[in-house]
């Protein structure tokens, strides 16, 4: 790899790759080194362009073809120098999520063990906590030992409804958070309706794609915040008495507090609630 950057005239190269999560993660490194601009795109996006130019073979030659006039014809955004510090918090959740659905698994398998099988499973259900207690142990050295971060983090848990886990979840997953407009911020969250209209015809609106992660741990900080008087229940209540079905309540106050807490990153600010 070092040889193959050694080539580029860093004059005018941008460079296009697809996002493979922690696959991508040594070409990141080494193209910010030299501080060459890259942007990386969704393989579902980059497949949905091959099909509009009719390209339907795959091979990894075409895939490099296909990006590099991907990144001619589209206006790519240049992706941001990685925070190492939240990449690491980032890969630690993401174990801790890994680590949480393994437990629900085994107490879900509980209910149909017996001897030696519920023994194990008991058994692995308590390493399971430890080990979760460990990450988080982890994840909150990680933000004491960067200002920002820990900054961060208290600002977002100003917000009602919003816990350990969701603030963790927001400073993990989505950097982008603060330097986003709000509509910019709920789309990446998959928080965003997309219009389905066609001529006089007007359908419902839906959300789709976006980060799954976000936006689960926002609908759970929705669910606790609709239920909070002085926060956004009232809110709940009048879109509750309009007829609104409740899954779409809570949608839009997962919204509403993604769209709050991109504004106090962004303004260095706590929640303030009004009467």
């Amino acid at each position: 790899m070092s040889a193959w950057l050694d080539g580029l005239d860093g004059r005018g190269v941008h460079i296009v790759f697809e996002a493979t999560g922690r696959y991508d993660r040594q070409l990141r490194i080494a193209l910010e080194t030299p501080e060459l601009p890259y942007s990386r795109v969704n393989p579902a996006r980059a497949r949905d362009f091959a099909k509009a130019i009719g390209l339907l073979a795959k091979t990894d030659a075409i895939d490099a073809r296909l990006l590099a006039r991907m990144g001619q014809s589209l206006p790519l955004s240049t992706q941001a120098p990685d925070d190492p510090a939240r990449h690491v918090l980032a890969r630690l959740h993401t174990r801790r999520d890994q680590l949480v659905a393994m437990r629900q698994q085994e107490r879900t398998r509980l209910h149909e063990t017996e001897g030696i099988e519920r023994d194990s499973a008991e058994s692995h259900m308590a390493w399971l906590d430890a080990e979760v207690a460990r990450i988080e142990m982890a994840c909150r050295d990680v933000l004491k030992a960067e200002k920002t971060l820990q900054e961060q983090e208290a600002r977002l848990r100003s917000i009602p409804g919003i816990g350990p886990v969701a603030a963790l979840t927001l400073i993990a997953h989505m950097p982008e958070l603060g330097n986003r407009s709000a509509k910019a911020i709920a789309a990446l969250a998959g928080l965003a309706p997309f219009n389905v209209d066609s001529g006089t015809s007007r359908g419902k609106r839906h959300i789709r794609g976006g980060r799954k992660r976000i936006r689960d741990a926002l609908y759970m900080a929705a669910l606790t915040a609709s239920r909070m008087p002085r926060a956004f229940k009232s809110h709940a209540d009048q879109m509750k008495e309009a007829g609104k079905p409740f899954k779409v309540v809570i949608i839009a106050l997962a919204r509403k507090l993604l769209a709050i807490a991109n504004a106090i990153i962004r303004d260095k600010t706590t929640f303030r609630r009004t009467t």
